[in-house]
């Protein structure tokens, strides 16, 4: 079977190549083909290095490493819903997802793994299909007029942009995210390898400043009509601590990923597992990874004392760690090679200007309680003036002692 499915896009293939009657199409027969099977063409010779990592298999690593905190956003995104239906007596939800959830056999039970997994991947199922045919129209739009071939660092790109959204987001509104992302974030600079913003948040933040009523606020977070619940920052930014504490979420519970957020960001426990397996493979940098932590727990320390009407200045460093999308983004925003320095000394800079962001905008700037996309963009500009000064500084200490 696989030899026939070989042999038929072998036969395929001059239709596809320049001066073929389907040349334009090229770029969507490669991707079709170098999904199927490895590329056929490979260096064999001085001076390239032969590596078994290519750009395929580092973006299926990192979609192994995230696949955690999208199965725990899944079940957390449907235990939160039928804790809701079952807070306001709901027996059972109108519309399509409710009809599947009685073709399947499930219920609206918040303790029944199955009931709420089930619930859950309905709601991130059409985010995620919308964002891959949106995105994925784009990409191959621009490799057909380009005449490159597509690349395989969208399926990272959708998969994180899906998880960073709120359940209840309307469908255009995810379509018209990712295509500012790719279009806006990536293509106009020339594709991939060349942007020098993380896609995913630059969609993710279009929409946060488009559509705020959709993307932020107490009634996004759980997918259920007429039911509000604020984040825990959402909180803290009220009544801080107590108010946090107050609602019944311990800090176990926020370590876990069983809480009020988006699809799959919550939990900071998937977050650390998805880090381990990146830092052990060498895709992501450990040193961006510790700076980010130290970056936003030694601000967090420092100032904790501080007697202000602000609130967010009393929350402990170990809560501002597990609460919002830090993690997530610590692990699969931030260590993004592309948009991030080179230089090791730069990725020590650059993490520790994002954990210091964070803390400022979550602390003193309340209107923007989350902090780490912000972050992560305004360190994604100054990262290529970061390995600048990094390299310039380390040409003046060669010069010195040759001199």
């Amino acid at each position: 079977m696989i030899g026939r499915l070989r042999a038929l896009l072998d036969g395929l293939e001059p239709l596809f190549l320049r001066g073929g009657r389907l040349q334009k199409f090229g770029a969507v027969f490669e991707m079709i083909d170098t999904a199927l099977f490895s590329p056929g063409h490979i260096t064999r010779g001085s001076p390239h290095v032969r590596d078994a990592l290519d750009l395929k298999r580092v973006m299926i690593l990192v979609v192994f490493a995230a696949t955690p905190c999208v199965l725990v956003g899944i079940w957390n995104t449907g235990y939160q819903a039928n804790t809701a239906l079952a807070a306001m007596g709901f027996e059972a939800i109108d519309g399509w997802r409710g009809a599947a959830l009685a073709l399947l056999g499930a219920g609206y039970d918040p303790g029944s793994l199955y009931d709420t997994f089930l619930h859950g991947l309905l709601y991130f199922l059409p985010i995620y299909l919308v964002t891959l045919a949106a995105g994925g129209f784009w990409e191959v739009l621009f490799a057909s007029v380009r005449n490159h071939e597509v690349n395989e660092g969208f399926l990272v790109t959708s998969l994180l942009y899906a998880v960073i959204l709120p359940a209840s987001i309307p469908l255009w509104q995810v379509a018209i995210g990712i295509s500012f992302g790719v279009v806006i974030g990536k293509e106009v600079f020339g594709g991939s390898g060349k942007n020098f913003l993380n896609p995913a948040l630059v969609g993710r933040a279009f929409l946060y400043f488009a559509y705020p009523v959709q993307i932020s606020g107490d009634a996004v977070w759980t997918p259920v009509d007429g039911f509000s619940g604020a984040t825990p920052l959402g909180i803290g930014v009220i009544d801080g601590m107590a108010g946090i504490l107050g609602s019944g979420i311990t800090w176990t519970q926020a370590f876990l990923g069983q809480m009020q957020g988006s699809l799959g960001e919550v939990s900071a426990a998937a977050c650390l597992l998805g880090a381990a397996i990146l830092i052990y493979t060498g895709i992501a940098s450990w040193r961006i990874i510790v700076a980010c932590f130290i970056g936003l727990i030694v601000p967090a320390l420092l100032f904790s004392g501080i007697d202000s009407g602000n609130p967010m200045f009393a929350m402990p460093w170990y809560w501002h760690v597990v609460l919002g999308g830090f993690a997530f983004g610590v692990v699969f925003m931030a260590t993004d090679p592309v948009s991030a320095p080179d230089t090791q000394i730069g990725h020590w800079i650059f993490g520790l200007l994002i954990g210091f962001l964070t803390w400022l905008i979550r602390v003193i700037n309340p209107a923007f309680p989350e902090g780490i996309m912000l972050a992560i963009l305004f360190a994604n500009i100054f990262a290529p003036i970061i390995d600048h000064f990094v390299i310039q500084a380390n040409i003046k200490r060669r010069i010195k002692r040759s001199a």
